[in-house]
């Protein structure tokens, strides 16, 4: 019976160190800034972008936030979410399509996620996109993103244009695509 009670308390203090070790901000190679007022709630429309930067897989850093000159599409995914291997081709497609006229970012949410399983998943669906790691989760929590995906279309000043939950057809993203441009 003590032993239970000696082995119940350990778990449990474990647990909380782990939780508090996730919360309290791991160090990253990943850099935020935002204005403490704006991080109480989802970056949504009108509002600007929260800043960060991010490693991408191709190991240069990548930064969002700010003016840019171009309309920016930033996509949160996971590996094992199955909404996200299904909206994966039609990103594709459109980054080919608008790559010119449009930034588009996938972000993977690696804290939630296992690098080398997002990595299969970029080369199984032949991704040529920018692909962000949120090792730390910063960007995750900055963004307040609880759902995958989560993708958020971004004017080229850094404003938030839309917030998407889910996945949305193509030739929707084609639509908001164009009402932007």
């Amino acid at each position: 019976m003590k032993r239970t009670i000696v082995f119940v308390v350990a778990a449990c203090l474990l647990i909380a160190f782990a939780v508090f070790e996730f919360y309290s901000g791991k160090e990253s190679k990943a850099t935020a800034t935002t204005n403490p007022a704006d991080a109480l709630e989802k970056p949504k429309e009108g509002y600007m972008a929260p800043a960060f930067t991010l490693q991408g897989l191709d190991e240069r850093p990548y930064s969002i936030g700010g003016s840019r000159g171009k309309l920016l599409i930033v996509n949160f995914w996971a590996s094992w979410c199955a909404p996200c291997e299904m909206e994966a081709p039609d990103l594709e497609a459109l980054y080919k399509q608008y790559g010119d006229q449009v930034d588009l970012y996938g972000v993977n949410s690696t804290a939630f996620d296992r690098e080398r399983d997002a990595r299969e998943f970029v080369d199984a669906q032949k991704l040529s996109f920018p692909i962000l790691m949120d090792r730390a989760g910063v960007a995750t929590k900055l963004y307040k993103v609880d759902n995958f995906p989560t993708s958020l279309i971004i004017d080229p000043s850094g404003k938030v244009l839309e917030r998407i939950n889910g996945i949305i057809t193509r030739k929707e993203w084609e639509s908001r695509i164009e009402g932007y441009l």
